[in-house]
């Protein structure tokens, strides 16, 4: 299976966070071996628009056959239209196309190969449309609220009754590490279908690296 890496230059949250060292190596580097690790995996394909990712990536193993347009680079642009874009340009350009692929972001560096592994099994077994990776949601969502520019409290849902945790069913919330597509789905502009499985993961290979702060997380944990 074909596993994209996507990394874009841009990154308001945590400036260079892609090539950002972590424990010593480049963030992306984490999920370019966990790819090539991975026994379902045939190819790694990076897709950015920075000439400095794209230097890492190779230095890494990962493949940079072309580089994105900045139109697909944008803080406002939709990484779906950027899957799209990386599937049809490799089929137009290289003659081979991908019925499914695998889409691992950089953020994620604590999610292993086995993990990979699994979700792409679990997609055939299935015969899914697609895969997405979750992780199990420790508080109650119905606890969370709306707040007023004055703090005042505003309810999210309209059944706001009061229950002890253990009495509510748990809740999952995708952590942004492992997705898993039939490139037909995607062509439909579609994540989910009624074929959709999660693949769970436990929180402490869930770190999805957006701020210093998920940064310092996911260093303390590998380094631990």
């Amino acid at each position: 299976m074909l596993a994209i890496i996507p990394a874009r230059g841009g990154s308001k949250g945590l400036p260079g966070k892609n090539i950002k060292k972590l424990s010593g190596k480049p963030l992306i580097a984490y999920s370019i071996e966990a790819a090539k690790n991975a026994s379902s995996i045939d190819k790694v394909i990076v897709s950015t628009d920075s000439e400095e990712i794209a230097k890492v990536a190779r230095e890494y193993g990962a493949e940079v056959p072309f580089m994105r347009p900045s139109h697909l680079a944008e803080d406002t642009s939709l990484a779906i239209d950027n899957y799209n874009y990386t599937v049809d340009r490799y089929k137009q350009d290289f003659g081979v196309g991908f019925n499914d692929f695998c889409v691992l972001q950089p953020t994620s560096p604590l999610r292993s190969s086995s993990d990979i592994d699994s979700a792409i099994n679990m997609f055939y077994e299935k015969n899914a449309d697609s895969v997405i990776s979750y992780c199990e949601e420790h508080h109650p969502v119905s606890w969370h609220k709306y707040l007023e520019d004055d703090n005042r409290v505003i309810n999210v849902f309209s059944d706001d009754a009061l229950q002890n945790r253990q009495d509510i069913r748990p809740t999952f919330y995708p952590n942004g590490a492992i997705y898993i597509f039939k490139s037909s789905l995607i062509k439909l502009g579609l994540y989910y279908s009624d074929k959709t499985f999660a693949y769970i993961m436990p929180r402490n290979r869930s770190v999805d690296i957006d701020v210093l702060d998920d940064f310092r997380l996911a260093e303390f944990l590998m380094d631990g």
